[in-house]
């Protein structure tokens, strides 16, 4: 199962993709894939082609973690 992150790398824009786990506070990288802007387009340093990223811990400032799908499903607005 994969988990939709927004990474926030220094001095970029976040990148939007998916990690197979949580990095561990003792990686010294990420990898990620699909990596995308958060309007969904190419970024503009990587070939057409990649698919696979790795970001060193040193140039990223946060994670977001997404909420999954499965989780919008079961909660939800309620109304009287």
């Amino acid at each position: 199962m994969t988990i939709s992150v927004v990474v926030h790398v220094a001095n970029e824009d976040p990148v939007v993709c998916e990690v197979e786990k949580l990095p561990d506070p003792r990686d010294q990288v990420v990898i990620v894939h699909n990596p995308r802007r958060r309007d969904g387009k190419d970024l503009h340093y990587l070939e057409d082609d990649v698919s696979t990223m790795i970001i060193p811990w040193t140039r990223i400032n946060f994670i977001q973690v997404m909420p999954s799908v499965q989780a919008e499903d079961v909660i939800g607005i309620v109304r009287d």
